[in-house]
């Protein structure tokens, strides 16, 4: 099969062919007809030791694809089934995982993989897709399932007013699902301008320009301080700024990767008796179906602004280093 590689910090990414897999007794083979780039896939080529990725992994992890072959002990899923998967793989056998949230087990790994023809995953990783969704489209559904558990640990009740700092993928979601769930006003900032249309049409009522006067652009557009903010970009200063903007005992969610630290002086937080809120995955049984259930609906799927096979990879990811238009792109090993 032919897969995408990572060698090192500052090489590119690159394309070689490798053995197709074959399934442990627990798992079963997927020919991958969607995985998207995420931005943490970034984060993971320039600091690898954090996520425990090494020389010549394959990364990707918002997977979907069709069943090629099962090991011998899987009896839940079989050869010709479409599925989405969720990239968290825990033990399978503690409280955490029997209860449907694998993040939380001691053991969990972040599986990648998908940027390939062929990817093994363990089968209680699996979730069969709706028949009225598009089988590459289901590459969606982890993203999503990130953005809705964002809501969820928010405790975002109808008539809120929320802003969103940052309109990459998972801004752009978290907005689509607080409009969905109730939110009066969903406002998502940006330093730069070119998703306005894109977050207006996923729900959101107004857009932002980040800066120095954020707080009061948010206030503005969500007619008073908005209850909760989500910082979806996880740059230096970006809780300082959420926490300046919020209301008076309003909740600040942490959502996006900052590496390396942050400058934060709590004092505001601390003065406004600010509830701050970090989120990370999700919990597979319940808020991973609803993620794809939402798929039906066509409109996460707006978020796709490219789809390309394998070869053109190296040189997308690269590019995505950079702010540009692109939003989400969509791997299809099918178009190589």
């Amino acid at each position: 099969m032919k897969a995408v590689i990572f060698d090192a910090v500052g090489a590119p990414l690159r394309v070689e062919t490798r053995p197709d897999p074959t399934p442990a007794p627990d798992e079963v083979v997927l020919r991958v007809a969607g995985c998207g780039i995420c931005g943490s896939d970034l984060h993971i080529t320039e600091d690898p030791a954090t996520f425990g990725v090494g020389a010549g992994s394959v990364l990707g992890h918002e997977i979907s694809g069709k069943v090629v072959a099962v090991g011998r002990d899987v009896t839940v899923l079989q050869v010709g089934d479409g599925v989405a998967v969720a990239p968290m793989r825990g033990c399978g056998q503690c409280a955490r995982c029997l209860a449907g949230d694998p993040a939380r087990c001691p053991s969990m790994q972040l599986i990648g993989g998908g940027y390939a023809e062929y990817v093994t995953v363990a089968a209680r990783q699996c979730r069969r897709m709706p028949a009225d969704v598009a089988l590459a489209d289901g590459a969606l559904a982890e993203p999503l399932s990130v953005a809705l558990h964002c809501i969820v640990r928010s405790g975002m009740t109808p008539g809120d007013r929320v802003a969103i700092v940052g309109a990459g993928p998972i801004g752009l979601l978290v907005a689509f699902w607080a409009r969905r769930m109730g939110a009066s006003h969903v406002v998502v900032a940006d330093i730069q301008s070119h998703q306005r249309e894109r977050a207006l049409a996923l729900g959101a009522t107004g857009f932002a320009m980040s800066g120095e006067v954020l707080a009061e652009n948010l206030a503005d557009l969500c007619e008073g301080p908005p209850d909760i903010v989500f910082e979806c970009v996880g740059k230096r200063g970006l809780l300082q700024a959420a926490s300046q903007a919020v209301r008076p005992q309003g909740k600040v969610i942490g959502v996006g990767l900052c590496i390396g630290g942050d400058d934060w002086d709590p004092f505001i937080a601390l003065s406004k008796e600010i509830d701050l809120i970090f989120s990370v995955f999700f919990h597979q049984k319940n808020e991973f179906g609803v993620a794809l259930d939402a798929l039906t609906s066509g409109i996460p799927q707006q978020l796709i602004t490219d789809r390309i096979g394998l070869s053109p990879v190296p040189q997308v990811f690269e590019s995505l280093r950079r702010r540009i238009t692109q939003c989400k792109v969509l791997i299809q090993p099918e178009f190589s």
